[in-house]
């Protein structure tokens, strides 16, 4: 049996993970992101990066296919980086060959500077 400090553990150990810094830089760039916020709606209420898409964690694998293409260079947020780094991890199994999680999710990016709506 396996603890969720575990299970999150293994899955950051499977997909790469990006900085708010680097999301940042990298949308200053113009560089083609796709930005997916998987927090559930009441937390994407509060605030997002301007211009995500939202899937709550729980909906991904039935919502996600008809939103973004399997090529596109994605990176997933949710609020500390937890539930993004399992849905990286499951949108690789899919068959999404440029997807990350951002570290430290949407409080890194405040924390950063970013832009919030």
């Amino acid at each position: 049996m396996k603890t969720g400090a575990q299970l999150i553990a293994e899955a950051k150990a499977h997909i790469k993970e990006v900085s708010a810094r680097e999301v940042l830089d990298r949308k200053s760039r113009g560089d083609n992101l796709t930005l997916l916020d998987v927090r559930d709606l009441q937390e994407v209420n509060l605030g997002k990066i301007p211009g995500t898409l939202h899937i709550s964690r729980g909906n991904l694998e039935t919502k996600v296919e008809s939103l973004i293409p399997r090529d596109a260079h994605v990176v997933v947020y949710c609020a500390s980086g937890n539930r993004s780094a399992f849905a990286a991890e499951r949108m690789a199994e899919m068959g999404y060959t440029d997807v990350a999680s951002m570290a430290g999710g949407f409080r890194a990016w405040v924390e950063a500077g970013g832009d919030v709506e």
